[in-house]
């Protein structure tokens, strides 16, 4: 649409997009619980994603691959499976918005981490972040979580880690 706003095609798979956050929308403002936002989009809004997909396999066979629409169209369909896991855990967002925030600060401070240390230093920074961000999401106090978690990581066993994640300490503390 930004490139052509005549593009009926493209106005109405905004349209049916708009849609689906109209569902998660109503549920955040009715205070719905995961079960409820859940039944909801799956009751309403996965009607709406399958004519998105349909109206997309039946564009890809009349646009260019290399137009705009076509690289929309071919981003979408790409993407098809992560879209779908909004209908299987409510839990998952339709929009990144949450995720791009908490990423901010490292994009704004990526300059001032040139000097950490080493090459190997990056992703290292970046999974503390991550945690950080995780933790601060979900309401866990960050201090209270690494003296928990921290001590004796050395020794557990790579099966033990997923129970070590903020989200599974915070729905066990919960």
């Amino acid at each position: 649409m930004k490139v052509n706003r005549d593009d009926a095609a493209a106005i109405q798979m905004v349209i049916r997009m708009d849609a689906l956050f109209l569902v998660d929308r109503d549920a955040r403002k009715k205070q719905m619980t995961i079960e409820e936002r859940l039944a909801a989009r799956r009751e309403h809004a996965e009607v709406w994603a399958e004519e998105i997909r349909q109206q997309c396999l039946k564009l890809a066979a009349t646009v260019l691959p290399k137009s705009a629409l076509g690289k929309a169209i071919g981003y979408t369909l790409n993407l098809w499976p992560k879209l779908r896991r909004c209908f299987d855990y409510a839990e998952v967002e339709l929009s990144n918005n949450l995720a791009e925030n908490s990423m901010r600060p490292v994009a704004l401070g990526r300059k001032n981490w040139l000097h950490v240390g080493s090459a190997k230093a990056g992703p290292k920074v970046a999974a503390i972040i991550s945690i950080v961000e995780s933790c601060r999401r979900l309401g866990v106090p960050v201090k209270d979580y690494l003296l928990e978690v921290l001590p004796g990581m050395d020794r557990r066993k790579l099966s033990e880690l997923a129970a070590l994640t903020p989200a599974r300490r915070a729905a066990t503390r919960g």
